[in-house]
């Protein structure tokens, strides 16, 4: 029996990957399929479900409320990874190049701990300090423009659908920005100096340097991020939950929201698990092309 093991040491290898499949088929597969299934009904979530075929999808696809959930929620990719991650490079090479040079790499390491917090704060959390600070009546945001002589520029920030998209989208900037910082910040140690020395030495200025030797060193980091960002912004919930609940009138509503209120709001539970069946064909969709790009980038190298 022991001989038997040793000559096949692979073959217990498959014992520890027993556990993480069945928590992956209880938690994933099941609940997914499930979900699938429902999509093709229409039940309200009690009784029993009757079989509808394609009517939730083809009423989904002439919702306006759906799409115009779907364009809030490419608003959030800018808020959660466009914009992160161009801020995120500035800052992570300001800290690396400039910081951590002249003040110490312990300083550099807090600043960017102190980036990355709002990554581990519960969202709820967040949330609602951010509630407090936009709130209309004695929000910090609105007592700090009457205090510099900025009043005329106070504005119910959440309550007004004019500003309550553009609100939540810096509000996830914020909670975003770590994320990008400590990723580019792990990316530059592994640049070789001499590259920056050589640009340097030919006289090429900081932002010259950041251009042309320090991006496209960092090209397989940059493909994570937006990745991971992009797929983070397209199920964002917990934000808008807490913020604004989808509104005022729908201003910030994005599909996880949609799909939740339909399931649990308006008890539509097949149209409901329509949205989330076709939101994460989406997500997979998009995580399947941008793994491979990122496959060829890093061939191309």
């Amino acid at each position: 029996m022991t001989k038997a093991r040793l000559r096949h040491p692979r073959n217990t290898y498959v014992l520890y990957l027993i556990p993480g499949a069945l928590a992956f088929l209880a938690v994933i597969v099941v609940p997914f399929a499930m979900n699938v299934y429902y999509s093709f009904t229409s039940w309200q979530g009690v009784g029993s479900p009757s079989w509808t075929g394609l009517d939730n999808y083809r009423t989904l696809m002439k919702d306006s409320q759906f799409w115009a959930s779907f364009r809030h929620s490419l608003s959030m990719v800018l808020a959660m990874a466009v914009v992160p991650t161009a801020i995120g490079l500035v800052v992570a090479a300001a800290l690396f190049d400039f910081v951590a040079r002249h003040y110490g790499t312990r300083l550099a390491s807090v600043l960017r701990a102190c980036f990355y917090l709002p990554q581990v704060l519960p969202v709820t959390v967040a949330g609602i300090v951010w509630s407090w600070i936009l709130a209309p009546e004695d929000g910090s945001l609105n007592d700090l423009l009457k205090a510099v002589g900025l009043g005329s520029l106070q504005q119910d920030w959440l309550g007004d659908p004019k500003f309550a998209l553009y609100s939540v989208m810096g509000v996830l900037v914020w909670v975003q920005l770590g994320f990008p910082v400590v990723i580019f910040m792990a990316g530059l140690q592994r640049i070789d100096p001499a590259l920056q020395e050589a640009a340097e030495l030919d006289g090429a200025s900081w932002w010259q340097r950041f251009w042309h030797v320090t991006l496209p060193q960092l090209r397989p980091e940059i493909s994570v991020v937006l990745l991971w960002c992009t797929i983070a912004a397209l199920k964002v919930f917990g934000a808008v939950y807490v913020l604004t609940k989808g509104g005022p009138a729908d201003a910030t509503n994005v599909p996880s929201y949609f799909s939740f209120a339909t399931f649990f709001e308006k008890t539509q539970v097949g149209y409901g698990s329509a949205i989330a069946t076709v939101m994460t064909l989406i997500i997979l969709a998009l995580a399947m092309v941008g793994l491979r790009f990122q496959t060829r980038a890093e061939e191309s190298q």
